[in-house]
């Protein structure tokens, strides 16, 4: 009986590996990511709409419009990154 017990509670066989649990949590941080970037360009595309002309918040929406891209970038290259090193595990 204390064989059956101490077998039930060993290791657990069927578990999900680490790689693709944290590929799992990459994927989640990534979608939050782009829907925020979404977000981001809609409102610099609005402050750039709303500028009425003025010179100064034209270029301050091309500016966060530019960061918002440049973020992107910077998100999808780490995403090419942490897959290229998912793969050798």
């Amino acid at each position: 009986m204390f064989i059956k017990t101490a077998f039930a509670a060993g290791a657990i066989d069927d578990a999900t590996p680490i790689v693709e649990v944290l590929g799992n949590v990459l994927d989640f941080l990534l979608s939050a990511f782009g829907i925020l970037a979404i977000i981001a360009l809609l409102i610099s595309g609005g402050m750039y709409l709303l500028s009425g002309g003025s010179e100064e918040r034209a270029s301050q929406a091309k500016r966060s419009a530019m960061y918002a891209l440049a973020g992107v970038a910077v998100a999808l290259g780490a995403l090419v990154v942490i897959r290229q090193i998912g793969n050798f595990f």
